[in-house]
């Protein structure tokens, strides 16, 4: 905290928002990758570039853009991230190809990364230190609340009209967020600018570069099998594609729970919360080829998926908090990390599943989470400091 200061609420809502819209433009053509697929004319691995493509942009602009933009107010930074968020929505809507459709994803990839750089490190400017972990659960539930809202509304409204009425209102939302941004957040100069030494510098905690390795096995894997959760719940488990958009609701209500709970135990061990995250991922997905060959089942081990994944941001974000030097840098790295392995994690994916199967793909991505395990498992709790930087 730079002063003792009521908290700012709205500020912490705006912020949330945004993130909301930026997982939700991330994520949407999961849901819509059939569509997509069929009206551009393209195989579904390869339209699942449209998740590649933005997060490999998100994950390079993320540690650019605050380098770039140097001493420039975040204030700023945040509202003209969110404006290019629109841009890139409108973009998409209207795209006649798929190249310039990919090519509209690259304007939403540079959002998604500079935005996310910054908005992970700015809790404890918008709160009193008592209540940073009530703000980065908030924060963080964006991600949960665009599974559960922005992804799967975003699907159903493509289901009953067409995909491009989806992106074009993604866009619309953008447009009101930019404003509530510019009208909600207070001034906020950074508190040092961010340099490329200062983030290659992170990596030398050990705790950061736990965290670095962790999220990357975990995003990756995670990505390699949920890109192609339309054609699981279809082929494993049975269910008709016109429930996939209302199922995708329930996966999403189960990320919201896990989010609210892991933002309350995280703030208290934060080591058994990142711990937990890939344990419970490896028996979720090496063991929904076995169980969830079943509608129900199917569903079950869907929810449990998403209660677990739902997690991963805020727990995560508040080990760094507590381990990092430089906590924009270092979240300015895990933004790099969280989006690159997003892209690589749908385009690694893409390959297997047309080269194998979808069992084979989930079985590929437990491996990676067996990775993450075995990594937090091998490190000393104790270098999670007890006090927010």
């Amino acid at each position: 905290m730079e002063t003792e200061q009521a908290p700012r609420w709205w500020a912490v809502v705006a912020v949330m928002i945004g993130i909301f819209l930026l997982v939700t433009a991330e994520q949407l053509p999961i849901g819509l990758l059939s569509q997509v697929a069929s009206s551009m004319d393209v195989t579904p691995g390869v339209a699942g570039l449209m998740v590649t493509v933005p997060g490999v942009v998100a994950a390079f602009a993320a540690p650019l853009l605050p380098v770039a933009v140097g001493r420039m107010d975040r204030r700023v930074m945040l509202t003209l991230l969110m404006g290019i968020m629109v841009l890139g929505s409108v973009l998409s809507a209207l795209a006649s190809s798929f190249i310039l459709l990919l090519a509209a994803r690259v304007l939403v990839g540079i959002s998604i990364g500079g935005y996310w750089a910054v908005a992970g490190s700015i809790a404890p400017r918008l709160v009193p230190a008592d209540k940073v972990a009530k703000a980065m659960t908030i924060i963080f539930g964006g991600v949960a609340a665009a599974s559960v809202l922005g992804v799967p509304l975003g699907t159903l409204l493509g289901n009953f009209s067409n995909w491009r009425v989806a992106f074009a209102a993604l866009g619309g939302f953008s447009l009101i967020t930019a404003l509530a941004l510019w009208c909600w957040l207070p001034p906020l100069p950074p508190r040092e600018p961010v340099r490329l030494k200062v983030l290659a510098q992170q990596l030398g905690n050990r705790g950061v570069r736990v965290a670095v390795l962790v999220t990357g096995f975990v995003v990756v894997g995670h990505f390699a099998a949920y890109t192609f959760i339309n054609p699981i719940l279809q082929e494993i488990s049975g269910v008709a594609e016109r429930h996939i958009g209302s199922l995708l609701l329930l996966y999403g209500a189960a990320g919201i729970l896990g989010n609210v709970a892991a933002g309350m135990f995280a703030a208290r061990h934060p080591y058994r919360a990142v711990l937990a995250i890939p344990s419970l991922m490896l028996v979720v997905v090496a063991a929904f080829p076995f169980l969830g060959v079943q509608p129900t089942s199917g569903v079950l081990m869907l929810m449990l998926w998403g209660a677990v994944f739902g997690s991963v941001s805020v727990s995560i974000q508040t080990w760094i908090l507590r381990t990092a030097p430089n906590t924009e840098a270092a979240t300015a790295l895990m933004a790099f990390v969280f989006n690159f392995s997003i892209g690589l994690g749908a385009m690694v994916g893409g390959r297997v599943v047309d080269a194998t199967s979808l069992p084979i793909t989930m079985w590929a991505a437990a491996g990676l989470f067996l990775l993450g395990a075995l990594l937090v498992w091998r490190t000393p709790s104790r270098i999670v400091g007890m006090k927010y930087r």
